[in-house]
């Protein structure tokens, strides 16, 4: 299984920029998807799951109400709709793919090791 992020680059204050991850090779169902984002000396965190299933979502407190996980499962593509961009949504963001009932544990960064694949990573530079 390969996932490829895409859709980064800079962005302004107040504005909106879409991040891509579409799945290749022998995934039959997506399951569970995630974003997390690192920010330069900082630790990982987790931006949004979508159990790809249902369409259920979870968001961090820190993009709430600004960003939208969805998901085509036709096209095995998950998509982050980021708006109202901060200067601190600066960060390189990551895909990654996990087994069923991982969003449950949202937040937990101790079952970060459960997601099995991850994508390279694409940077997101939101400019003030």
């Amino acid at each position: 299984v390969q996932l490829q992020a895409s859709g980064g680059g800079l962005g302004q204050r107040g504005g909106s920029l879409t991040l891509s991850c579409a799945a290749s090779g022998s995934v039959y169902t997506l399951n569970t998807m995630s974003w997390y984002r690192q920010a330069p000396g900082k630790e990982r965190e987790g931006v949004s799951c979508i159990v790809t299933r249902d369409s259920s979502n979870y968001y961090s407190p820190s993009v709430t109400g600004r960003f939208t996980i969805s998901t085509d499962n036709a096209r095995k593509t998950v998509y982050l709709q980021m708006n109202s961009l901060k200067p601190e949504d600066t960060a390189v963001y990551y895909c990654a793919r996990g087994p069923p009932g991982l969003c449950n544990y949202f937040g937990d960064e101790i079952r970060e090791k459960d997601f099995d694949y991850w994508g390279q990573g694409t940077q997101v530079t939101v400019s003030s």
